[in-house]
């Protein structure tokens, strides 16, 4: 089956985003647009309107069929980041860290992290708090620029018994500062806050220099993130509370794919438009 289409535009004429324009638009009070994309086709959609794209290891949830994002290996991880960076995204390009890539030594943590900057990736994202300050330390003296992530972590939803607000107890949320501090102090340039009290979100913002990415973490973080597929409504069901969804993508997409199955069983496509024409030199041969 062949599928041909005309070329994807020329590369936007603006400069890249690099992670010291994100850190002078944290000090300038400009938002930070980010969603995630997992293929070259999302993110070509994508790039002219966003400032980073991350390739989440939500790709084991949206595109793979996972109930969570365990199951998520360095080899699903590759193989979505390279898609992604044949688009040449002007956007900054991050990717996840998924489970177990991080946590067994700091040799493979490096060659894992430095595998997905090879594939086109300029920086990758990992979670966890305070026990993560060595891991981000190794990378960052690699080389290798890390975006943090704090609060829900989806990769902890069995430890945190479900996919919970986190925060909402004085103990939890001093110790949510504390790992925001500590992350900052170890390297990150940015941190991902997740799933907790808006106005949490906004302490941890003011108490750092580099910017924070919400999700579920209230107005006043530096940026905000969602999952592409939430925001343009392409997956049926319910939403997590902190999803603002802007189109029904899904119906539109049902709707496109109904009429097209009612043109088939109609014989009304493909039509003259859609077909090719015998040239009359071999019509008159065939006769």
């Amino acid at each position: 089956m062949s599928h041909h289409t005309e070329r994807p535009p020329a590369p936007a004429t603006e400069p890249p985003v690099t992670i010291p324009m994100l850190q002078a638009w944290r000090a300038d009070g400009r938002r930070i647009v980010m969603v995630t994309a997992y293929d070259a086709a999302m993110a070509r959609l994508v790039d002219p309107l966003v400032d980073v794209i991350l390739v989440g290891d939500s790709v084991g949830n949206v595109c793979l069929g996972f109930d969570t994002t365990l199951p998520v290996s360095m080899a699903m991880m590759n193989h979505h980041v390279e898609a992604v960076a044949r688009s040449r995204p002007r956007a900054l390009l991050v990717a996840d860290m998924p489970f177990l890539s991080f946590h067994l030594d700091l040799a493979d943590t490096i060659r894992n992290a430095g595998g997905l900057l090879q594939r086109g990736a300029a920086a990758v994202k990992l979670e966890g708090g305070a026990a993560r300050v060595p891991t981000v330390r190794a990378l960052v003296e690699c080389e290798i620029p890390v975006m943090g992530h704090l609060g829900l972590t989806p990769q902890s939803v069995n430890a945190m018994g479900g996919f919970k607000v986190q925060g909402r107890a004085v103990e939890a949320a001093r110790r949510l500062l504390d790992d925001a501090r500590r992350m900052e102090d170890a390297g990150c340039f940015s941190l991902v806050l997740e799933g907790i009290p808006a106005e949490l979100g906004k302490r941890i913002t003011e108490s750092l220099a580099i910017p924070t990415i919400g999700i579920g973490a209230g107005p006043d973080c530096s940026g905000q993130v969602l999952v592409l597929h939430d925001l343009l409504g392409l997956l049926p069901g319910r939403k997590a509370k902190f999803v603002r969804t802007y189109v029904d993508g899904y119906g539109l997409l049902q709707a496109g794919l109904s009429a097209y199955a009612e043109d088939v069983r109609a014989g009304r496509f493909p039509g003259p438009a859609e077909s090719y024409a015998l040239p009359e030199a071999v019509r008159a041969a065939l006769d």
